[in-house]
């Protein structure tokens, strides 16, 4: 039976978006290697839609899922709609830390194209919930728990933020390294052509072998 992932919403399209990305998610966790999903929700949609009009509630999610979708091909993940204002990206094989840290950077993007897309009043941005499977679920079911209950957790915090699971011990590396670092971090890897948490791991074996010989 696929996994139920339809959120708020009567539209068809919407509904069948829903249904494709249910399919997926629990093919991909049908498989070995594990994946991460994200959950995106918009913030402020019902002022946008209340004291702007449902055409500006109706634009921000047009851009949003434009970013998205363009995400979402440009990683090879797949892409769903599933709800009104409520999307979902799906990365086979990529660890949670590795999610995380496209997520935060998915945020930026997001949030820099809302505040293009509607009246400069207003404000719009996105809360994104990031779990991974077997980390923190075995089941598809669990794996849309656990990141609903990471984007909660975000959204609790005022939102405009990236959350985990609620009592996730993993210690990011955005959590100890600065902004400038991982800005280095990040050209690197885009020069190198290589992952992020692969240099992370190079760097480490190096400070080891290096302490280890003292």
């Amino acid at each position: 039976m696929a996994v139920r992932v339809v959120r708020r919403t009567t539209e068809a399209a919407a509904k069948a978006s829903a249904t494709r990305f249910g399919d997926a998610l629990e093919k991909t966790l049908g498989s070995e290697g594990g994946a991460s999903l994200l959950l995106i929700d918009l913030d402020n949609l019902m002022v946008l839609n209340q004291d702007g009009g449902r055409a500006v509630g109706d634009k921000a999610i047009d851009v949003a899922t434009k970013v998205l979708a363009a995400a979402g091909k440009a990683e090879g993940w797949t892409f769903g709609r599933i709800g009104g204002d409520e999307f979902a990206l799906l990365a086979p094989g990529v660890p949670l830390e590795s999610a995380f840290l496209r997520a935060a950077r998915l945020r930026e993007e997001l949030a820099a194209a809302l505040r293009k897309a509607v009246p400069s009043r207003f404000t719009a941005t996105a809360t994104i919930g990031v779990a991974n499977a077997p980390r923190d679920a075995k089941t598809a079911e669990q794996l849309m728990r656990k990141a609903d209950l990471a984007l909660y957790a975000a959204k609790e915090q005022g939102g405009n933020a990236v959350g985990l699971p609620p009592g996730e011990d993993m210690v990011l590396k955005s959590s100890y390294y600065s902004s400038a670092q991982l800005g280095r971090l990040r050209s690197l890897a885009e020069r190198l052509k290589k992952k992020e948490a692969v240099l992370l791991r190079e760097g480490l074996d190096d400070l080891l072998r290096k302490y280890e010989r003292a």
